[in-house]
């Protein structure tokens, strides 16, 4: 080894040993937490939030210089926005021999965000009125935490959604000082976050992994993938936040999910066995859900096969109707609304009572459920199903701008597309107004059956054709 080599190695040795001794005997005589409420007061003036150190200061030297701060608080417009058990900061050796400070990482321990939207559209991350100045301009490597929960309460709508397991690497968060309003539209962010589940009033997933990137006001969350009732989710998500009335696009698939994990909420004593596919590719725009829904557009699809219905044999069913009419049909539409309206339409029609009767059994052998939505309104473009001696099929519109239904007609076919029997239901979701059963042949049992069979024989007859789908009649 060169003489030269040896005397660096030796320099570099020194300062690596008088860094550790400052380490260890700073905290001796240095007391921190006496600088506690400049601290706090210099935070809480630079953000424009209140916040609060209750726990110890500490300062460390390897990996870096870093100071540690223990339980801390952070509250805005009368809310917890964000405690955390430990704050890790690492700041710039240089810059302080400048007399400056630059925070290079922020690593949070267990960190608990709770983002709450007040009645008046506000968010509690939104700086209040009473902060005088802009948010200072921030530049960071690196921001992570690991094993944080994270909240969203909406009080305009009622909604929350909660995530726990949750972990954050950003190597990109910068706060610009543009002067635009709103942090949201000053954030230029590079990161991943995982969560081990989120849950809201109705539904669970899990896995949850999305990577963000956005600048200037536009994100994207793509890919965006997470576990739902046993299928996986992918899909993207950007959001527009440069003007005013922020803009939205979505864009999703959830593949082979189980349909009695979704519809077991309805009826925990017979629910569908199966898999299904559901994809969406939606946008909308404005700040409230009450805002977004009449301009709400795109297209929304749900197919199944070979789907099993314990409790009700529904070809029985559909052979006695006709004659009976002791069966609400509207009730078999069920599963097609499943796709583009979820549960909203269950609020004042009990269609889980399809799923009641506890004798019998069916398969549903395909299922197609296509909706086109313009201006809020969803409308049926192939809509049917089949079982193993019947389809049902399914025409009208869902408008979710005044929560009704628009002349929804849920009909049983023949072999040709047209009705054999129909069956309306119109008005709110909330009380919405089903009409009896029509049909086209009203005849006893018997002569239904000996009608199918001479149509068999002597096909041709004209009809107005209800129903030319994908889904074919069986065989």
């Amino acid at each position: 080894m060169s003489k030269s080599l040896k005397t660096l190695f030796q320099v570099v040795g020194a300062v690596v040993g008088l860094l550790l001794l400052v380490a260890i005997v700073l905290p001796l005589f240095l007391d921190l937490n006496a600088y506690k409420p400049r601290v706090e007061s210099a935070a809480s003036e630079a953000f424009g939030m209140e916040v609060r150190i209750a726990g110890d200061l500490g300062i460390g030297l390897f990996p870096g210089l870093r100071v540690t701060l223990e339980d801390v608080r952070i509250r805005n417009r009368g809310t917890e926005l964000l405690k955390a058990e430990k704050v890790g900061i690492g700041l710039d050796m240089l810059a302080l021999f400048n007399k400056r400070v630059r925070i290079r990482t922020v690593v949070l321990g267990r960190p608990t965000l709770s983002i709450e939207r007040d009645r008046n559209g506000r968010f509690n991350f939104e700086k209040s009125e009473q902060a005088p100045q802009p948010l200072p301009r921030l530049t960071l490597s690196r921001v992570s935490f690991s094993d944080g929960t994270l909240s969203y309460v909406d009080r305009q709508s009622g909604r929350n959604i909660e995530a726990a397991g949750c972990g954050l690497d950003a190597h990109r968060l910068q706060i610009s000082d543009s002067g635009r309003p709103g942090i949201l539209r000053n954030l230029d962010i590079a990161a991943e976050i995982v969560c081990g589940t989120v849950r809201t009033r109705e539904h669970v997933a899990s896995d949850l992994n999305v990577t963000v990137d956005g600048q200037n006001g536009v994100f994207d969350l793509k890919p965006f993938t997470m576990r739902v009732y046993d299928g996986q989710g992918t899909g993207s998500v950007r959001a527009d936040l440069t003007d005013a009335v922020p803009r939205y696009h979505v864009s999703y698939t959830l593949s082979q999910f189980r349909v009695d994990a979704f519809l077991k909420t309805l009826s925990p004593r017979h629910v569908p066995e199966g898999s299904m596919d559901l994809s969406a590719n939606l946008s909308m725009q404005g700040n409230t859900v009450q805002d977004m829904r009449p301009t709400l557009q795109g297209q929304v699809t749900l197919r199944g096969k070979n789907l099993i219905l314990n409790g009700r044999d529904l070809d029985q069913v559909f052979d006695r109707f006709e004659s009976s009419q002791t069966f609400n049909l509207v009730d078999a539409g069920a599963f097609f609304f499943a796709g583009p309206v979820g549960l909203a339409v269950t609020k004042g029609y009990n269609f889980a009572s399809i799923l009641q009767d506890s004798e019998g059994r069916s398969e549903i052998r395909t299922l197609v459920s296509d909706w086109k939505v313009e201006r809020g309104v969803a409308r049926s473009q192939d809509v049917a199903m089949a079982t193993n001696q019947n389809r049902v099929a399914l025409r009208g519109g869902l408008d979710f701008v005044n929560e009704r239904f628009d002349d929804v007609t849920v009909a049983l076919i023949d072999d040709k597309g047209c009705i054999r029997v129909k069956q309306t239901i119109h008005g709110a979701f909330k009380k919405p107004v089903v009409e009896k059963p029509s049909t086209l042949k009203a005849l006893s049992g018997p002569v239904v059956k000996l009608f199918k069979q001479v149509g068999r024989l002597f096909p041709g007859g004209e009809c107005e054709v209800f129903y030319a789908g994908s889904v074919a009649s069986p065989k």
